[in-house]
């Protein structure tokens, strides 16, 4: 590992996230960047193009596509990845729906942000990826917490957390049998606030939806969703005009919105700072049960 020695609280984290992303392409043959277009994977992507640099990224990104994206985070994504130079691969949920692999949940709480799993195995088992980076971060939700940096797969795409290498002295034990795979979490030891101060030194652009912005929004079980052709409106839920903006990027049907005045990074880190529940507080998909999260990635969420 790059000696921390007079390094920053963010050039540590730097230099521990771009040796993470080395360690990959030195253990693995064909690995993955996965890519929606948020705040964290435009950070990962950042540190991906600093390991390599001059060279190129020698992956390809892979973006698992619910078809309910925000438009603002796909065309950010596209503009990105051409920006970028690498080959984007685009696994559709609707695909999988229309094979009859998984079916469309129905009800006025229908979300196809579980539906993901099945889309996403099939995307690593057609392409042969061995290893999948992501930018998931254990401050972000207790089930996130359990992971390592090196996070093993088994022939089934299933995570066990009981079952979790050893990972001493920044030593990576990517082997693994035919079939397996892992999942690379480089952003680790990395909060909310590491990820907008690392974004604001380094001057990366956002999609325009984490910032204060009108949309119009209903509220649901205490949270304000997007109103969208996605989502369908109880009878007695009110759609009407706020100033929001979202702390975190998923699908529209359960990502959640806040009432915030931040139209800038610095504002942002600002109000960070001050908030008192988690980005991921607003996510209808993790209010399902106490363990949403954690049995989603024992099935093989990300």
């Amino acid at each position: 590992m790059i000696s921390s020695y007079n390094l920053s609280h963010l050039g540590e984290l730097e230099a521990e996230a771009i040796y993470v992303i080395r360690e990959v392409a030195a253990q693995f043959e064909n690995p993955v960047l996965m890519f929606s277009g948020g705040k964290d994977s435009i950070t990962i992507c950042h540190l991906a193009r600093k390991a390599f640099h001059p060279a190129k990224i020698p992956f390809s990104f892979l973006h698992v596509d619910t078809g309910h994206n925000f438009p603002e985070t796909i065309e950010f994504r596209d503009k990105l990845v051409k920006e970028v130079g690498v080959h984007l691969i685009i696994a559709s949920v609707q695909d999988t729906i229309d094979s009859g692999k998984v079916s469309e949940e129905k009800g006025p709480n229908a979300s196809r942000n579980a539906l993901q799993t099945t889309t996403l195995l099939e995307a690593i088992e057609k392409h042969k990826f061995d290893a999948a980076i992501g930018g998931a971060r254990r401050d972000e939700e207790k089930a996130r917490a359990k992971e390592r940096f090196f996070s093993h797969r088994d022939e089934f795409g299933q995570w066990d957390p009981k079952n979790q290498r050893a990972e001493l002295w920044s030593l990576f034990n990517g082997r693994k049998n035919a079939g397996e795979h892992f999942r690379i979490f480089p952003l680790s030891n990395w909060t909310e606030m590491d990820v907008w101060q690392y974004m604001l030194q380094e001057k990366l652009d956002t999609p325009s939806i984490y910032f204060s912005h009108k949309r119009k929004v209903l509220k649901r079980n205490g949270i304000l969703l997007a109103a969208s052709e996605f989502i369908a409106v109880r009878d007695n839920e009110i759609v009407e005009e706020k100033i929001v903006r979202f702390r975190t990027i998923g699908d529209m049907t359960c990502t959640g919105a806040i009432e915030s005045s931040a139209s800038s990074i610095e504002e942002v880190i600002e109000e960070v700072a001050s908030a008192r529940s988690t980005e991921r507080g607003g996510r209808l998909d993790d209010q399902r049960t106490e363990a949403a999260m954690e049995d989603r990635k024992k099935e093989g969420y990300f």
